[in-house]
């Protein structure tokens, strides 16, 4: 049990960090389908800074300095999608699949050219890296603490208080509602969602860094899904902070029963039952989708999401 909580904490760490980046560029008016592709290069950013890093950093420095660089890698990579959908006014259903696709080709490619220019023979897409999960995890008992709680923790208050706290989350939500009315009184739209939108690539690195840390098996291009679950989440919490809270808990719970079935002795077993694990495999995902059937129709999405602003019209 111990176990099942440890990772279940991990891994809904990861879902309130995207959740949270995806609830801002939404509260902005801009749909951000690209969260799998920032995670990837949040992970990236984050993976290559452990592999340069000297082997004497401190502990602090190292997860202060890979912290920032899964920021800013996935603060610029959103970009993309701002350029893309707030100047040039993209479909933003079809920019955030490109960012996805592009994300995990380019960060393959890119983990290929270092390893064959560090040795020809290594064409693998991986980036291992020693000492992370150490400076990462502090051992409390036979519980294992990883900092990504905390600054997890941290952000979710940060993100409830900026958004109904501060005038800047006002003018945020006001932009996401009806952005005309917001101009009419002197707001920049186009700078909010701008906002928004980097908001959210700052903390989606800082998500694909934590899944990638948790994983423990180096970078490999892949975070597995959780981009598109943290969508999930993000609906399901109806793209407020605390109700996201309860959804990741709710959601990482079934991912961590799906990858830890054979050990945990309540779990039916169906004797006589073939692959019986498959089925645990798609609980997550079964259990999602229910859920959003039964949930998306009460949902109070931003009325202005995925449409684009036009300052001429009113």
């Amino acid at each position: 049990m111990v176990l099942l909580l440890q990772y279940t904490l991990i891994f809904a760490s990861v879902l309130i960090l995207v959740a949270l980046g995806g609830c801002f560029s939404e509260h902005s008016g801009v749909i951000n389908l690209g969260l799998e592709g920032v995670m990837i290069m949040g992970a990236l950013g984050g993976a290559l800074a452990m592999r340069y890093m000297p082997a004497n950093t401190s502990a602090f420095v190292m997860i202060v300095v890979v912290l920032l660089a899964a920021a800013l890698l996935g603060t610029v990579y959103s970009s993309l999608l701002a350029v893309a959908c707030i100047n040039f006014k993209a479909d933003q259903t079809i920019v955030g699949t490109a960012l996805n696709m592009l994300g995990t080709a380019g960060a393959t490619v890119i983990v290929k050219a270092i390893n064959t220019a560090a040795n020809p023979d290594d064409v693998s897409s991986i980036i291992q890296y020693a000492g992370a999960k150490k400076a990462f995890v502090v051992n409390i008992g036979s519980f294992e603490f990883s900092w990504f709680m905390l600054v997890t923790a941290l952000l979710l208050i940060a993100a409830y208080v900026v958004l109904y706290k501060t005038r800047f989350g006002l003018r945020l939500r006001a932009c996401g509602e009806h952005p005309q009315a917001a101009d009419s009184v002197g707001i920049n739209v186009y700078k909010m969602r701008y906002a928004g939108v980097l908001i959210s690539g700052l903390l989606g690195g800082i998500g694909g860094l934590a899944y990638t840390v948790a994983a423990g098996s180096g970078f490999n291009s892949d975070v597995g899904g959780y981009g598109f679950l943290a969508l999930a989440v993000m609906i399901f919490g109806n793209w407020k902070p605390l109700p996201i809270l309860g959804a990741s808990l709710f959601f990482a719970l079934f991912k961590v029963i799906a990858a830890l079935n054979s050990t945990l002795s309540f779990l039916p077993k169906f004797e006589g039952v073939k692959e019986i694990s498959n089925f645990y495999q798609m609980l997550p995902y079964i259990v999602t989708m229910i859920v959003l059937i039964f949930t998306s129709k009460n949902s109070q999405a931003p009325k202005a999401e995925g449409i684009p602003y036009d300052k001429g019209s009113r």
